[in-house]
């Protein structure tokens, strides 16, 4: 069974957390040739910490798609690696997350659950799900000209709050993802227009605490 997961970065086991950055080295590193720092067939950074949770969806036992969270009042990449993506970036008031290093991969969606399965806007929705339960205000992250396009048909009110050039001369965006009811609808409907036999209370459920058996 597919499911959708949040867990922090200190009960992240050792199993996980080797099958987690392996993941993001062969995608970041490997497919996206993006400025990221590996170890020993790993990728992972100063911002893997104990401020850090991870949503990932899990089939079969196996990692297929993550992404990493943090509290915008903890250290983060907005604020360090991102800012020189960006001139003069004001924050909105507000309880926000970061998200970063976001990832699906392709290979293993198509293997357990099939090329058509809208496990990208699975993701979307758990975050939103997830902020709404501890009362942010939204997620905030830096999106390829690629993934903009995903994010603006899924159905997901984001707000841009600036466009940048990252280190390789692309352009890039700052986004404020709203974490509002009319999201939420948005993007359930478009879940449940691709995959009929998705169970809607699953979808309400995710993601799940980590001490949840797999």
């Amino acid at each position: 069974m597919f499911n959708v997961y949040v867990v922090n970065f200190s009960s992240l086991s050792h199993e996980k957390s080797e099958e987690f950055f392996m993941l993001r080295k062969n995608i970041f590193k490997d497919r996206l040739q993006w400025a990221v720092s590996c170890f020993e067939g790993k990728e992972y950074d100063q911002f893997d910490n104990e401020t850090a949770n991870y949503l990932f969806g899990v089939k079969n036992g196996m990692i297929i798609c993550g992404t990493r969270i943090i509290d915008m009042k903890h250290h983060n990449m907005l604020d360090d690696t991102f800012s020189a993506f960006f001139n003069d970036v004001k924050i909105p008031e507000g309880n926000f997350l970061e998200s970063t290093r976001f990832f699906v991969d392709k290979e293993r969606v198509s293997e357990f659950l099939g090329k058509r399965y809208p496990v990208t806007l699975v993701l979307f929705l758990a975050l939103i799900n997830y902020a709404r339960r501890q009362h942010y205000d939204g997620i905030l992250a830096v999106a390829s000209h690629p993934m903009m396009h995903i994010i603006r048909r899924s159905g997901w009110n984001v707000t841009v709050l600036k466009t940048g050039i990252s280190e390789k001369e692309e352009p890039v965006y700052l986004l404020l993802g709203h974490a509002d009811p009319a999201s939420q609808t948005a993007l359930k409907d478009r879940i449940c227009s691709q995959c009929a036999d998705q169970d809607e209370n699953r979808l309400k459920d995710w993601p799940l605490s980590f001490d949840t058996p797999l």
